[in-house]
């Protein structure tokens, strides 16, 4: 492991839920969380930023993009 933290100790915030019948889901309506996996330009996070599978960033980024349909979240940076 590297002394030096380039980006700090990474963050574990469940964005994905899972429902009790099973399925895993992310909320496009949950704008502070799906903000918190933006770039402060309004690009969507990597996987290994976010800590995400591939499954769940998949499902992230359609809700990121939805909430950006629904406008309650920016395309651009401009009111980040």
């Amino acid at each position: 492991m590297s002394k030096f933290a380039r980006f700090g100790a990474p963050t574990k915030t469940r964005i994905a839920h899972v429902s009790p019948t099973g399925v895993t889901f992310v909320d496009w309506k949950d704008v502070e969380s799906l903000r918190k996996c933006m770039s402060p330009n309004g690009k969507i996070q990597g996987r290994k930023r976010v800590g995400a599978s591939a499954y769940e960033q998949r499902l992230l980024s359609q809700a990121i993009k939805r909430a950006r349909f629904m406008a309650l979240l920016p395309y651009t940076s401009a009111t980040l």
